[in-house]
């Protein structure tokens, strides 16, 4: 958003001028017309428009800022989102369905390995296990994956150190879900 500018009235002109606070019955109606529909997600000063597919002023408005998160994912507060097909299902076999896709942004990632591979060689295990767990990012499946990855390299240096390893143990797998409506701050919920 510019400076300068209240995030409410950039709030209220874009919801009116595309026509975003709509019922659910509208939302429907449209869809079943070949029209998008729009959400409008603001986080301070930052905003994203997300659309589905169909026609809609916003595609002529915005044409030359509007990206594809299929092919150019979200990148905030160094997490990259994304909307991509495959995974895996709980059998083990390839899931060909479209999921959401949160994961570290690539510099974050790298950045995270290469402190905590070097800090591998002289802290204590505990000391890093605290550090480790105590990472401010929600462990979603793409996140854990990295995180296990971490640990790898970092059991790796340990080793070669004569050091402790560290279990997986301290990895913190398990989501908190927020719910910023309800007046329990959050709750855990199993991991998947």
């Amino acid at each position: 958003m510019p400076a300068g500018k209240s995030p409410e009235a950039i709030d209220e002109k874009l919801i009116s001028k595309y026509g975003i606070a709509v019922s659910e019955s509208t939302r429907a109606r449209r869809k079943k017309a070949g029209r998008s529909n729009l959400q409008y997600i603001r986080h301070e000063s930052n905003f994203v428009i997300l659309a589905t597919k169909g026609e809609h002023r916003f595609f002529e408005d915005e044409a030359n800022l509007i990206r594809d998160i299929r092919r150019v994912p979200i990148h905030y507060a160094g997490y990259s989102i994304s909307y991509k097909p495959g995974g895996r299902k709980k059998d083990g076999s390839n899931d060909d369905r479209w999921h959401s896709h949160v994961a570290l942004t690539r510099s974050v990632y790298l950045n995270l390995r290469a402190a905590f591979t070097e800090r591998a060689k002289q802290d204590s295990a505990d000391n890093l296990a605290r550090a480790i767990y105590e990472l401010p990012f929600a462990p979603y499946a793409p996140i854990r994956r990295q995180l296990l990855i971490l640990l790898r390299d970092v059991n790796r240096v340990r080793k070669l150190a004569g050091r402790k390893q560290l279990p997986t143990e301290i990895l913190p797998l398990r989501r908190r879900v927020v719910r910023p409506f309800d007046s329990q701050a959050w709750q855990f919920e199993s991991s998947p």
